[in-house]
């Protein structure tokens, strides 16, 4: 299928901010189906087996997984990435693949590799998850790129302001020549959404905006009635709380890549606004609440998580966000967020010891907005200290 002049648009700029080939890159709806794609084929060409994730992460990181009929298996994570930690990851005897999340947008680059080389060690696909770091990848020594799959997201509440779209990378120097060219064939071949996702990824803007207008107690049930006469697109659809995807994969509507095309060019100014926000908090926050080691004062972090002194202070800090008008999130509390009916379903049972770091994580977890201006970015600051009893930086 010879790509359309909006998608190879996306997948120039997407090679030319990675130091990739643009025949190397595939659009798809969300992320989630591209990492759908690929453990499908994965299991195709493998068989059954475990996939290693993390429980500090969405539902919707793992619903492929399932969906694929592989299973996951949660390694612990790193206090200074939230992301797996290299120095405790044990592999299961059935290793598929070992998903490297960036979690925010941190990139430790010398833990992804070690990561990544324990897994090729053990055979296993290195599956990036640069969701929240659209175009960044972990890199080796070298300067290569460090996965053998690197999946990117345009979608809600991401980097960029584009709702909709995702994209992933298949390393050309990956070993499994078989896996790889299904993997190419699976995602040049996907058909596009069609007119009612379409026409629901148009009008989504509008309908949060007034969704955002309403007192909770009515928006909330009146998201919940238009998912399901199917006339809302919902970041998380009901059924990705029970291991489940509402679709098959697809690529983006030509509506949807030509928002892409159009955004991308701005993704450098986008970048420099969230890493003066993350800045702005490193400066008046970093003494005051424990930050991950591994976020720099420069990231462009899609949100500047920390972790508050216990879980009570997080639920009274994000109060008090709220109350001062500050969007803040708690992503990702509860684990698997934001929740799953059944935990084990997922491979999780809560109170795992092997756990221990990223549960500890899970209940102290804040995260403030970086899509606004340093000013704003001040106002938060100034309410979080408030509540911690901490003193301004001048």
């Amino acid at each position: 299928m010879t790509p359309d002049p909006d998608t190879r648009a996306v997948t120039a700029a997407l090679a030319a901010r990675t130091g990739t080939d643009p025949a190397d890159w595939f659009l798809v709806f969300k992320a989630r189906y591209g990492l759908q794609v690929v453990f499908d084929m994965l299991r195709e060409i493998r068989g059954p087996g475990d996939v290693v994730t993390q429980i500090f992460t969405c539902a919707t990181a793992v619903d492929p997984i399932l969906v694929a009929g592989l299973t996951p298996v949660h390694a612990d994570v790193s206090a200074a990435t939230v992301s797996i930690d290299p120095d405790s990851l044990v592999l299961p005897d059935r290793v598929r693949a070992v998903v490297v999340q960036h979690t925010f947008g941190i990139v430790d680059d010398d833990r992804a590799a070690r990561v990544a080389a324990t897994a090729r060690a053990a055979g296993a696909l290195v599956v990036e998850d640069s969701a929240h770091c659209a175009t960044r990848m972990a890199r080796d020594a070298s300067g290569a790129p460090i996965a053998d799959v690197s999946v990117h997201s345009f979608g809600i509440e991401k980097v960029l302001p584009t709702r909709f779209g995702g994209a992933v990378w298949v390393n050309p120097a990956t070993g499994d020549a078989a896996l790889r060219r299904s993997l190419v064939d699976e995602l040049a071949g996907l058909p596009a959404a069609g007119p009612r996702l379409d026409a629901l990824a148009r009008v989504y803007r509008t309908q949060v905006g007034v969704l955002n207008r309403l007192p909770r107690a009515v928006a909330a049930p009146l998201r919940g009635a238009l998912t399901r006469l199917r006339v809302f697109e919902p970041a998380v659809a009901p059924v990705e709380a029970r291991g489940r995807l509402p679709y098959r994969p697809m690529r983006p509507s030509a509506w949807m890549t030509r928002q892409v095309a159009a955004a991308l060019p701005g993704l450098d100014a986008v970048q420099r606004r969230r890493a003066a926000a993350v800045a702005e908090y490193q400066r008046l926050l970093g003494d005051a609440v424990q930050v991950p080691a591994s976020a720099r004062p420069d990231d462009p972090l899609v949100r500047w998580p920390f972790f508050a002194a216990d879980g009570p202070t997080a639920v009274r800090i994000l109060q008090a966000l709220g109350a001062a008008g500050v969007y803040a999130g708690s992503w990702y509390r509860p684990a698997l967020f934001p929740g799953v009916g059944d935990p084990a379903r997922y491979g999780y049972t809560p109170g795992d010891g092997r756990l221990a770091v990223s549960e500890d994580l899970v209940e102290r977890v804040v995260n403030l907005p970086t899509g606004g201006d340093v000013t704003q970015a001040r106002r938060a600051a100034d309410v979080v200290l408030r509540v911690v009893g901490a003193p301004r930086s001048t």
